[in-house]
């Protein structure tokens, strides 16, 4: 199965490197450092370590999925996550062995049902996460306990689902899109730590207000104007 990472970063110099090392060595054939003009560095560590670093001045973390998806050579499988080192990418291959398996379409790290330590995830990322993922079963009936950022799809699934978000509800319209196109969803417990670095969304009042508004935001706008959705599965 051949396996692409995509990572988006912005000054992340303390921890691409720890990220880049845990790739597990063999089971990934590109990996692909999306960089939003970060000022310390972070770009030069990156190819040092030898990833493809992309330069994608326009911020927002779904343009910079989709910079790295639109780069990736046609693989089985993408992966995603964040350049932070609080996902594990050592932990990859419990995302990869359902699309290994043939079980799944998209498989989500859920942080919330795995081993979580402490200050890693602030109490109004958790609730916010829990709140949105119910929404999701209400409306589209996919169980899910976690939105998290370490996710693993099929290539041409992710194509077929033309994803355009471009800053924080893009996580949300692959699993809507994704649902309401009969895909199977599903979720693996990954482990989640304390990033390296000062948080750009939940550990401000901004970014988590932001990151709000879009995820629900998101939600509804799928749930109500996607036009091409199916219940039977077509890609």
């Amino acid at each position: 199965m051949r396996v692409s990472v995509v990572i988006p970063t912005y000054n992340e110099a303390q921890s691409i490197g720890l990220v880049l090392a845990d790739i597990p060595a063999g089971m990934v054939e590109q990996v692909f450092v999306v960089d939003s003009d970060s000022t310390d560095g972070t770009a030069q560590i990156a190819r040092q370590m030898g990833a493809e670093v992309l330069h994608e001045p326009r911020r927002g973390y779904g343009r910079a999925c989709l910079t790295g998806l639109a780069a990736v050579n046609a693989p089985d499988v993408v992966v995603f996550l964040d350049g932070d080192y609080s996902d594990r990418p050592a932990e990859m291959s419990r995302l990869l062995e359902p699309l290994r398996q043939g079980a799944a379409d998209i498989v989500i790290g859920s942080r919330l049902a795995g081993e979580r330590m402490a200050g890693s995830m602030p109490w109004h990322a958790v609730v916010g996460n829990r709140l949105a993922a119910c929404l999701i079963a209400l409306l589209n009936g996919v169980r899910l306990t976690d939105l998290g950022p370490f996710r693993a799809a099929r290539y041409q699934a992710l194509i077929a689902l033309e994803l355009r978000e471009s800053t924080y509800g893009w996580p949300v319209e692959m699993i809507v899109k994704g649902a309401r196109r009969g895909l199977r969803i599903t979720e693996v417990p990954v482990s989640y730590h304390p990033r390296i670095g000062s948080s750009k969304i939940s550990g401000t009042f901004r970014g988590s207000i932001g990151a709000a508004w879009g995820i629900i935001g998101a939600i509804l706008k799928y749930q109500l104007f996607d036009t091409g959705s199916t219940r039977e599965r077509n890609v």
